[in-house]
């Protein structure tokens, strides 16, 4: 589905977020910076615009490897990686977010936004990111979430009616943001999330709610 959507996928982010999508990142770019990682992993990255943002907002010393599933997303990401030399030492890989390859305790920070929701088995997900953290490594999830009783009602009117047609008429697939839509509506809450978070393994963890709760963004630490 990520890979018929590919050369349109960043346009229609844009679309129909509004562009809120761009302040969401800033604040998970802001929370990774705190940090003062060395090595981040920015797994699910798609079109590479978290990876992209952390290498501006980063010093150069920062290892930044992108990883995702599906490679026409990848392809898209090393496209946009030409436009900018400060982007030069991003290195993206093909990998699976259940079995990831790489060594364990190998990386300082894992971000991962929208797209812990897309993988098949969570706990697995979440256990093999916290294999590959160095003790006091940090994992950040930006994600959608369950919003605010009163906004829930026109927000879910707009994804189920609005969005999908936007989405098929910038994209020509309106089924993948039917599924957009159907996997936000099953998708568990902030507080939720927290648990599962710490029964895979992770000593702490918090959540932001941003924008009406229409998405939050996680902190765990090792």
């Amino acid at each position: 589905m990520f890979a018929r959507i590919a050369g349109r996928y960043d346009l229609t982010n844009k679309l129909l977020s509004g562009g809120v999508d761009i302040w969401w990142r800033r604040i998970l770019v802001r929370n990774v910076r705190d940090s003062h990682p060395s090595s981040i992993l920015d797994l699910a990255t798609g079109s590479g615009d978290v990876a992209f943002a952390l290498a501006d907002a980063l010093p150069k010393s920062v290892r930044i490897t992108g990883m995702d599933f599906c490679q026409p997303m990848l392809d898209e990401a090393v496209k946009k990686q030409t436009l900018n030399a400060r982007w030069g030492s991003l290195v993206f890989r093909h990998g699976d977010g259940l079995a990831l390859p790489l060594p364990d305790q190998s990386v300082d920070a894992v971000t991962i936004s929208f797209g812990l929701r897309n993988m098949a088995d969570r706990n697995r997900c979440l256990q093999e990111i916290r294999r590959i953290l160095k003790p006091g490594g940090r994992l950040f999830v930006l994600e959608f979430s369950q919003p605010c009783w009163w906004f829930r009602p026109f927000y879910y009117a707009y994804l189920k009616f609005l969005m999908p047609t936007l989405a098929g008429l910038t994209t020509g697939d309106k089924s993948a943001y039917e599924y957009l839509c159907g996997s936000i509506e099953q998708f568990p809450n902030r507080q939720a999330l927290t648990t599962e978070i710490l029964d895979a393994g992770f000593t702490s963890a918090s959540a932001q709610s941003l924008t009406f709760g229409v998405v939050a963004l996680h902190e765990a630490a090792k």
